[in-house]
């Protein structure tokens, strides 16, 4: 477990299903993260469990520290140890815990994680240019954009670019120092 003030992660377990679930039946949540399928209890079970024998990915829920109750989840992903990288996503389940500065903390945590545990080097991540919130927090919290994949993404009857955006150990460390 990765204790914040607010927020701490936790290994995801089976039990975490019926959050993930309703997270993916919410329409806003779907179009922040550029999610067209709609999903299967069964099918995030078995996602679930290929994950947790994936050796290059580390799956967490996103739970409140006052009740423990999940309210969101987050992956690092292809990790790369000979290049020291890995990519990052992240889901609250529920648009009511958006702007608490709830995901701002679990990414921070995240980040703790990435670089002082796992000794990566770079944290990346890409997020819709639609989902300002999101580029908002990231931002917050130190990653910096460097890439657009122009039009990527035709939801909603309309085009969004992918902002490839990233924090390396240094930038984190620094961050780290001046907090």
């Amino acid at each position: 477990m990765i204790i914040g003030q607010d927020v701490f992660l936790r290994p995801i377990t089976e039990k975490d299903v019926d959050s993930i679930y309703m997270g993916l039946q919410n329409e806003e949540i779907m179009y922040m993260t550029g999610t067209r399928n709609i999903f299967t209890k069964d099918q995030i079970r078995e996602a679930l469990n290929r994950f947790s024998e994936d050796s290059t990915r580390h799956d967490f829920a996103i739970c409140l520290v006052e009740n423990s109750q999940i309210i969101g989840d987050l992956a690092i992903m292809e990790i790369d140890l000979d290049n020291k990288k890995a990519m990052f996503r992240i889901a609250l389940h529920s648009i009511e815990n958006c702007g608490k500065g709830y995901g701002a903390e679990a990414v921070q945590l995240t980040q703790k994680f990435t670089f002082e545990e796992l000794q990566l080097n770079r944290l990346e991540l890409q997020v819709y240019s639609h989902n300002i919130r999101g580029m908002k927090s990231y931002e917050k919290v130190g990653f910096k954009k460097e890439g657009i994949l122009r039009q990527s993404l035709y939801m909603n009857d309309k085009y969004s670019d992918e902002i490839i955006m990233s924090i390396l150990r240094d930038e984190y460390m620094e961050l780290r120092k001046n907090h």
